[in-house]
């Protein structure tokens, strides 16, 4: 039995997508981007949004090397942290507007300061990135707040993430796994849908879905595969500038998967019984099924043969299967081409 959740009174696992619109830098060190941002997602209809809390100082050197060069405003990657960085307040004002637009307020955090700062404001849930899976001091942290843990498995051997559920449930903490491919976007070949399932039976907890692809398609078809969360990079428009543009859905696509599958819900929640279903069903038959009808005129006591009959819409008149009932019987009454023949039309 899968052990469901809830962050904030929304339902993780069972028929109900959590839904997460993952923003990470694409405010690109704005904070009135950032703000903006969190208008744009509450239209989506999305149940989430989830920033990056960065603080360079904490996370990062001056050895670390990748994504140097994409920006032409950071010599070096520390230069590029340092613009991510938002104050304190400022993360308040972010997680208030949120919560201000019905969303519920996400970041993951990528060290301890960090973490420490989103504890403080009172984020409800930790999003793990994938690059801290594997770091066991980091997760115990986290899981000793028992606020639920959405594990990322992008850079993860089954054996790492095997370590870091059981770190959760040592701790008593509920969490959920999420498939996830570190690969920006993620070609076909790569998204690893396969994994949802293997997920579902190795791990007794709802599964996820972190896309990168930047398709509609990949997030609805893992969901109808059983992903209960789904996460997307979001972006105002494909000509924004930033590091996930590539991977990332826009608005408009983002508002596509969340009525697509806010739809298949309802349709996950409704089974169709074909059998019950068709006492409904005799209305639209009528309209689309056919009934006998005369090719030509016959008169009384005419012998109805198959050359005098003809199948026509609409259905409520002698069905074409009971045909044979039909022919070598006497017409009771004088009955005019192209009209429907009745049982009482005949002896």
């Amino acid at each position: 039995m899968i052990e469901q959740f809830a962050i904030e009174g929304r339902k993780i696992g069972g028929n109900h997508c959590f839904i997460i619109a993952e923003i990470a830098q694409s405010h690109d060190g704005s904070l009135g981007m950032a703000h903006a941002y969190i208008d744009a997602v509450a239209k989506t209809g999305a149940d989430a949004i989830k920033f990056q809390t960065h603080i360079a100082e904490a996370e990062s050197s001056a050895h670390e090397k990748w994504r140097v060069k994409f920006s032409p405003q950071d010599t070096t990657r520390m230069d590029y942290w340092r613009r991510m960085e938002f104050t304190f307040e400022q993360w308040i004002g972010l997680k208030r507007h949120a919560e201000e637009m019905n969303l519920i307020f996400l970041s993951s955090p990528f060290s301890y300061e960090a973490f420490e700062l989103l504890d403080q404001i009172g984020v409800s849930a930790w999003k793990v990135a994938s690059g801290e899976v594997n770091n066991e001091p980091f997760l115990k942290k986290m899981a000793a707040t028992k606020k639920p843990m959405l594990i990322s498995s992008g850079m993860s051997e089954l054996k790492e993430l095997d370590i870091a559920v059981s770190i959760a449930e040592n701790f008593g903490t509920k969490y959920a796994v999420m498939q996830c491919t570190t690969e920006y976007p993620t070609s076909a070949s790569r998204v690893g849908l396969n994994l949802i399932e293997d997920f579902k039976n190795r791990y007794n907890c709802p599964i996820g879905y972190s896309d990168h692809s930047g398709l509609v398609c990949t997030g609805i078809a893992a969901y109808t595969l059983g992903a209960t969360i789904l996460e997307n990079h979001i972006t105002m428009s494909r000509e924004m500038f930033g590091p996930d543009v590539s991977s990332s859905l826009t608005t408009n696509e983002f508002k596509n998967l969340v009525d697509s599958v806010r739809f298949l819900e309802i349709a996950k929640s409704n089974p169709v019984d074909k059998d019950i279903q068709s006492g409904s069903l005799e209305k639209i038959k009528s309209i689309f099924s056919k009934s006998l009808f005369l090719k030509e005129k016959l008169k009384k006591g005419t012998i109805i043969m198959d050359e005098h009959l003809c199948m026509k819409k609409p259905g409520g008149g002698i069905h074409p299967n009971h045909i044979d009932k039909i022919i070598g019987k006497k017409m009771k009454i004088d009955l005019n081409k192209d009209e429907m023949i009745l049982h009482q039309h005949i002896e």
